[in-house]
C-alpha cells in the first residue's frame, strides 16, 4: 500500500522502478511542489477566518456603463459646466424607486429595480484609469500599469476549488473584454490558477467528447501519458506552465463527464428557462451565461466571471446613449433571475455577486447624445454573500462628476471581496522577483458600511 507520506523522492523512485500507481501521481508531484494535500494543486484550502461567501460570480460590463443613466440619477436640466464650453446632459432615461427599499434605478433595468432589496449599489467607485484597457485590467488585477494576476486567480490560489472535476476559475465570454486575456491571467502565480474561457454556443469547450468510446482504451492512454509527463516533469519542477499543462490534461479528462452536464441548460424546466429569458435550445444569450453561472456555482466552481459585451459589441456609447438600451434589455432580466434563483435555492447568502464596469461616462455630452470616458466616479453593485441589501453607499455631486461621500477604489473593492471569502487581503501573498506580492499591493481597506 502507498504510505501516508508520499514524497517526491518516493514518487520518482516509483517511476524508475516501473510502478503502476499512476492514477493521481502527477497531482501528488504537483501538490508536493507547493506543500499541498494529495488532492492536487487546486485542493480546497481553509480560509483565514470564517467566510461569508463560498464563491464569487462577477459580471463585467465591458466598455464603460454610464452611471448617470443607470444607477445614479441626475437632473435632466441642461447647462454648461464650469469651463463654459461643454454642455451638461442629465440622466437620459427616467428613474423610479424600488417600492421596498427606495433605491432609484433607471428604466433601463426594471427587473433589477425589483430586486434592489437584495442589492447594494456603490455610487462612489473610482477607476484605476480613464483608458479602457488599463481600467479594465485594473478592475481585475488591481494594477492598471503592470501585469499582475487577476482576482479570480488569486482566489483560486488562496482557496483552491470545491470540485476537482471542474476548473476553479471559469470565464464565460462571447467576446473578450478590453484588456483581453490579461483580465483572467494568472501572471506570476502558478499557471493552473488561470481562468478557463468558455464561449457560449452548442459546444462551449472544445474537445470534451472522448476520441474513442471503447472502454478502457482512453484510461490506458492517459495512464501512459501520466507516466511520460511525470518523468518529463521530474527534471523541470520549477516550470509552473508545464505543471499547469499536465494538470489541464487531468482536468480535461474529468470534465468529459462534468463539463457537458454543467453546461447543459436543457436539464432545466421550462419555468426556469423562462425566468432567464431563454428559449429551449438557446445557447448564446446573456441569459444562458447567467443560468450556466448558477449551475457552475452549484457544482463548486470558486470564481465565475460573465463578460457582458452585448452584440455592439460593448457599452462604449460615445455617439448616442440610446445604444445602452439593447444592452440593458439583454442583461436586465437574466441578472434579476440569477439573484432570485440563487435566493430561492438558498444559495444567495453564500454566493457573492459583483456587477462592475471599468469606469463611468461623463456628465457632459460627447457628440450629439453620447458621453466620454469618466473614471473619477461611477457605479457598481453587489449582492448576496455578506452584503447588506437594499442600500446605496457613497454619493456623487449634482451632475455626477465627482465623489462627495465615501469614495471606494479598486483596492478597497478587492479587499472587501477577499474579506467576504474569508481572506485577509494583507496575508494572501506570493513571493515573486524578490518580494511578496498581493492583490491589493500596499493598499486596500474594507468597505465595512456595505457588510451585513
Amino acid at each position: 500500500m502507498q504510505s501516508p507520506t508520499f514524497t517526491r523522492r518516493v514518487a520518482l523512485r516509483s517511476l524508475v522502478g516501473g510502478s503502476m500507481l499512476f492514477p493521481g501521481l502527477v497531482s501528488e508531484l504537483l501538490a508536493a511542489e507547493e506543500g499541498e494535500s494529495s488532492q492536487g494543486p487546486l485542493a480546497s484550502r481553509p480560509s483565514h477566518f470564517a467566510a461569508r461567501a463560498k464563491r464569487v460570480i462577477m459580471v463585467f460590463a465591458t466598455g464603460g456603463v454610464s452611471h448617470i443613466d443607470t444607477f445614479d440619477p441626475k437632473s435632466s436640466e441642461k447647462g454648461r459646466d464650469g469651463s463654459g464650453k461643454d454642455k451638461l446632459m442629465g440622466s437620459v432615461f427616467p428613474y423610479s424607486a424600488n417600492a421596498a427599499c427606495g433605491t432609484e434605478v433607471s428604466d433601463l433595468f426594471p427587473h433589477l429595480r425589483n430586486t434592489m432589496e437584495d442589492i447594494c449599489v456603490i455610487r462612489s467607485m473610482k477607476s484605476a484609469h480613464f483608458d479602457h484597457t488599463e481600467a479594465a485590467v485594473g478592475m481585475h488585477t488591481g494594477s492598471a500599469t503592470f501585469t499582475r494576476p487577476s482576482m479570480g486567480s488569486w482566489l483560486s490560489y488562496g482557496l483552491g476549488t470545491l470540485n476537482q472535476n471542474l476548473p476553479s476559475f471559469i470565464v464565460i465570454a462571447p467576446h473578450l473584454p478590453y484588456g483581453g486575456t490579461q483580465v483572467y491571467a494568472s501572471d506570476f502565480l502558478p499557471a493552473y490558477h488561470q481562468g478557463t474561457r468558455v464561449i457560449p454556443g452548442a459546444q462551449p469547450i472544445d474537445n470534451l467528447v472522448p476520441r474513442t468510446q471503447k472502454r478502457g482504451v482512453q484510461e490506458l492512454e492517459l495512464e501512459l501519458a501520466k507516466r511520460l509527463n511525470a518523468q518529463h516533469f521530474s527534471n523541470r519542477q520549477d516550470d509552473s506552465r508545464l505543471a499547469a499543462r499536465i494538470k489541464s490534461y487531468e482536468t480535461a479528462f474529468q470534465m468529459q463527464t462534468a463539463g457537458p452536464e454543467a453546461f447543459d441548460v436543457g436539464q432545466e424546466d421550462d419555468r426556469t428557462l423562462l425566468a432567464y429569458g431563454l428559449e429551449r435550445g438557446q445557447t448564446t444569450s446573456f441569459g444562458w451565461q447567467c443560468l450556466v453561472a448558477r449551475r457552475l456555482a452549484e457544482r463548486g466552481v470558486r470564481f465565475i466571471e460573465l463578460v457582458d459585451s452585448g452584440s455592439r459589441p460593448n457599452w462604449d456609447s460615445h455617439g448616442d446613449m440610446k445604444e445602452h438600451v439593447p444592452l440593458a434589455k439583454a442583461a436586465d432580466q437574466p441578472l434579476a433571475a440569477l439573484i432570485l434563483d440563487l435566493k430561492q435555492r438558498g444559495m444567495l447568502d453564500e454566493t457573492l455577486i459583483v456587477w462592475a464596469t471599468e469606469f463611468g461616462r461623463t456628465p457632459t455630452k460627447e457628440g450629439k447624445f453620447g458621453r466620454g470616458h469618466h473614471g473619477d466616479c461611477f457605479s457598481i453593485w453587489l449582492a448576496g454573500g455578506g452584503i447588506k441589501g437594499g442600500m446605496v453607499y457613497g454619493a456623487t455631486d449634482e451632475v455626477g462628476r465627482s465623489i462627495t461621500r465615501d469614495p471606494v477604489d479598486v483596492h478597497d473593492l478587492h479587499a472587501t471581496i477577499l474579506h467576504l471569502m474569508g481572506i485577509d487581503h494583507t496575508r494572501l501573498t506570493y513571493r515573486h522577483a524578490g518580494r511578496d506580492f498581493r492583490l491589493t499591493d500596499v493598499h486596500g481597506r474594507l468597505v465595512r458600511g456595505i457588510l451585513s
